[in-house]
């Protein structure tokens, strides 16, 4: 059953699926669809074409789907979606898309949002990721499904970052992180694989050894990274992990990939 505090605000066009809970002082824009299920605590404002998806738990002064931070953004129709079982801690804010990324920002499911921790305009961010409490990505970012990015991070505009990845706290990132990596750093360089994540989501010793084995042959000091990736797929082309981070470094972005400290003499 649908249970709304009577001090909270629900402008009319507003869609609430079932079994919705508003609580008290919360405010829900005439654009924005609750799935079944959410749970906006107290104290939250949701706005603008938002999408919420079921179970998502929102929890007091978060503020989601209000204008982006964009001096170029004027007012144009865009939307936020956010999936199904995301929790969405204290003073956390997304915003939804502008015209220059596709009038979209994209949140997947199960994801965890802890305090504090920002989404800009017409981010897409994967399934069961983690933003640590002040964590902020700018706009234009992708991140992959189960990648954490650690407390007071900061990644920047149009950077990647690759599923399974760890982004270590208080680390800027400026270019893209692979998928399995491990960043941190004030400026952050590429550390290794996360193997902790590897082990706790049950990849196989010999899953960890290729990707392992991989990592070594892609940042060694011979060749260029064309020729080193060339003799990964030679290698592992039936490896389907190996295989997401050749095609993560293939494919051509606005920013380069994020290097070990040792690799090209850096």
């Amino acid at each position: 059953m649908t249970d709304i505090h009577p001090t909270a605000v629900i402008e009319d066009g507003a869609k609430l699926g079932a079994n919705v809970k508003i609580g008290p002082y919360s405010v829900v824009g005439s654009q924005v669809k609750l799935g079944d299920g959410v749970c906006l605590q107290s104290h939250v404002v949701v706005g603008g074409r938002t999408r919420i998806g079921a179970e998502t738990e929102m929890f007091p002064f978060a503020s989601i789907g209000l204008a982006p931070q964009d001096l170029k953004f004027a007012g144009e129709d865009s939307e936020l979606i956010v999936g199904a079982r995301v929790r969405i801690r204290e003073h956390v804010t997304m915003n939804p898309g502008t015209s220059g990324g596709g009038l979209v920002t994209q949140v997947g499911d199960d994801c965890l949002f802890m305090v504090g921790s920002h989404v800009a305009h017409d981010c897409i961010v994967g399934n069961n990721v983690i933003l640590a409490n002040n964590a902020t990505l700018a706009g234009h970012v992708h991140v992959g499904d189960f990648a954490i990015i650690g407390g007071l991070a900061a990644i920047h505009q149009f950077v990647r970052i690759g599923a399974h990845a760890m982004v270590g706290g208080m680390s800027g990132v400026e270019n893209d992180l692979i998928p399995y990596g491990s960043a941190m750093g004030e400026r952050a360089r590429l550390r290794g694989l996360n193997l902790v994540g590897l082990q706790r989501r049950d990849f196989s010793r010999d899953e960890v050894h290729n990707l392992r084995t991989a990592y070594r042959l892609l940042f060694a000091q011979e060749g260029t990274m064309q020729e080193r990736v060339d003799d990964v797929v030679e290698l592992y082309s039936e490896d389907e992990g190996v295989m997401e981070i050749v095609n993560f470094v293939r494919e051509q972005t606005s920013r380069a990939i994020l290097q070990p400290k040792s690799a090209n003499g850096g």
